[in-house]
């Protein structure tokens, strides 16, 4: 327990403990080393808005409008896009619960069509999930994702597809998920222009 000097206990185990589920929002982690990426100058990558249609807005006073019904306008593509090293990027990020395996039900196919159609027109395509039970966060090249949809006999992906198909993002206090680093072995191993 720490006592601070204006009489605030903190106990200090709590937050220690706290720390150990750092990995419980996937969405804060990149966000945040996208915005690492944006200030060195890495990369230029965001979260795309979900195109949303707003249907009735409480106004209680001027100040405080209040949207209080609202709905998708058409299904959403992929969580982020932007642009590395002149190439175009776009990849889906998703969190699973579930300690044994990936639902499938958790991409859906416009997802997946989406992807294709990037990847046919040059970009850079991927997924990252994150096991939160493990704590462990994978980058997948969209190329094994499609194929694996494609040609789906159950309803889920094994945990023990990603150990082997992808690649485990470790954790980076200043880049939670760099999942440029993967990016790099992965389309660029060899380049004689490395990325700083």
């Amino acid at each position: 327990m720490i006592q601070y000097p204006n009489g605030r206990k903190n106990n200090y185990h709590a937050a220690a403990a706290s720390a150990a589920n750092r990995g419980m929002d996937l969405e804060k982690d990149i966000n945040i080393t996208n915005t690492y990426y944006l200030h060195t100058d890495k990369a230029v990558i965001h979260k795309k808005p979900t195109p949303v249609q707003i249907v009735k807005v409480d106004f209680p006073r001027r100040s405080a409008a209040k949207i209080t019904e609202a709905y998708f306008k058409i299904p959403s593509t992929t969580d982020y896009n932007g642009v590395y090293r002149g190439r175009a990027v776009d990849f889906e990020a998703k969190e699973c619960a579930s300690r044994t395996s990936f639902p499938l039900k958790s991409i859906h196919m416009h997802q997946i069509k989406h992807l294709e159609a990037v990847m046919r027109h040059g970009a850079i395509a991927f997924i990252i999930v994150r096991f939160t039970q493990q704590n462990e966060t994978y980058f997948i090249d969209a190329d094994k994702i499609v194929a694996f949809w494609n040609k789906a006999e159950r309803k889920s992906i094994p945990y023990s597809w990603f150990v082997k198909n992808g690649s485990m993002i470790p954790y980076n206090y200043v880049k939670p998920v760099d999942y440029l680093s993967a990016v790099d072995q992965f389309y660029f191993e060899g380049d004689s222009n490395d990325s700083k």
